[in-house]
């Protein structure tokens, strides 16, 4: 969705309740009204807080990107202050090259800093690709100080993950160091510390080999 389908889509749901039908199909539009009919915000802080948003696994981004337009044009930044996708980088070794690729943690999910009430809620409820809020029952449910702070801390400091694309039994090749291009068994895999023992057959003998996760690859 561009910026002036995601305009004229706020300029649509504006001109109706926040009750109305935004679903092209009929069992998607009751479910809609039964949400927006049941909402309850009773007892919710009224100070800005972190909540969590159920999105469609794979959309996350682009969410985050309607989400930010919706912000801006519909004049929530005293409301809704920072939408967040928990991610984390990883490094793959493939066809013997290294690349870093982003994962993201919590796939499906994305946060959001917000002071919640029925406006800023029905802006983010009716967000394109949003499915809905985590929480008990009908009530948003905002995040504990501690779990923020242990998120965005994750996000911040942690060094790049290796992603292991291998497992115990399988064949490998090496890719790097003096054992580069030899191919052999995995015997064991050390997530800790970052480690694999491969068995490899240096003259008709299996002998053991322990190497770094990147300096090896599926064969």
């Amino acid at each position: 969705m561009d910026a002036d389908e995601l305009k004229k889509h706020d300029e649509e749901i504006v001109r109706k309740k926040p009750a109305a039908s935004r679903a092209s199909n009929a069992s998607r539009a009751s479910q809609q009204q039964q949400d927006d009919a049941e909402v309850s915000l009773e007892g919710v802080s009224d100070q800005r807080a972190w909540y969590v948003i159920h999105c469609y696994s794979g959309y996350e981004n682009k969410v985050r990107h309607n989400l930010e337009q919706r912000i801006e044009t519909m004049g929530m930044k005293d409301r809704i202050f920072d939408v967040v996708i928990p991610t984390q980088e990883e490094i793959e070794v493939k066809e013997g090259k290294r690349r870093t690729v982003e994962r993201h943690v919590f796939p499906g999910y994305v946060l959001i800093n917000m002071v919640l009430t029925e406006e800023s809620w029905f802006v983010v409820r009716n967000t394109p690709g949003v499915t809905g809020f985590v929480g008990m029952g009908t009530t948003p449910t905002a995040l504990r100080a501690d779990e923020v702070s242990q998120i965005l801390r994750r996000m911040e400091d942690e060094a790049p993950h290796v992603k292991v694309t291998y497992k115990v039994g399988e064949r490998v090749r090496i890719v790097d160091g003096p054992f580069n291009d030899f191919r052999g068994t995995v015997a064991e895999i050390d997530m800790e510390r970052t480690k694999v023992r491969v068995m490899v057959n240096f003259f008709g003998r299996e002998t053991p080999v322990e190497l770094d996760f990147l300096q090896v690859e599926k064969a």
